[in-house]
């Protein structure tokens, strides 16, 4: 198991809103993306012994690997890519969602995509894997709950 700093905030909803500032101190898409490549050099180290076929994330274009943890108490996700703008997407997941209650989890909508612009600013094929990521996510949350 790794250490994982999240939850930085104590809630899903607090995450998302900081995010949302956080963005908006950036005036172009240009220094968005380098806030985002920045963001995913913060992952946690991901032990070469997870990048597995069996913790791969399919869907997404660029090699996701992601783990879950924990209870329907508190789920942990750790997870990593080659990519440098898709860590920072993970990063970004991982902030609201890693260290939640499952119920949190699934009560909890990606606000901080719309809210930041970024459905509008993905290529088709990291929007995918985005959403690839969040699914895996939430079914984490679900199977958690005995779902």
């Amino acid at each position: 198991m790794s250490t994982s700093p999240f939850p930085l905030e104590p809630t899903a909803a607090d995450a998302q809103a900081a995010i949302a500032d956080e963005f908006g101190f950036f005036g172009d898409w240009s220094e968005r993306y380098q806030y985002l490549i920045d963001l995913g050099r913060k992952l946690p180290e991901f032990p070469e012994a997870w990048k597995t076929e069996e913790h791969r994330l399919h869907g997404c274009q660029s090699l996701v690997w992601i783990v879950a943890e924990g209870d329907a108490s508190s789920l942990h996700f750790h997870s990593i890519s080659d990519s440098a703008i898709v860590s920072g997407l993970i990063y970004l997941a991982l902030r609201v969602y890693s260290g939640r209650s499952a119920q949190e989890i699934l009560a909890t909508q990606s606000d901080y995509i719309s809210a930041i612009g970024l459905a509008k600013h993905l290529s088709p094929t990291r929007s995918n894997g985005l959403a690839a990521l969040l699914g895996f996510i939430r079914n984490r949350a679900e199977l958690a709950l005995g779902g």
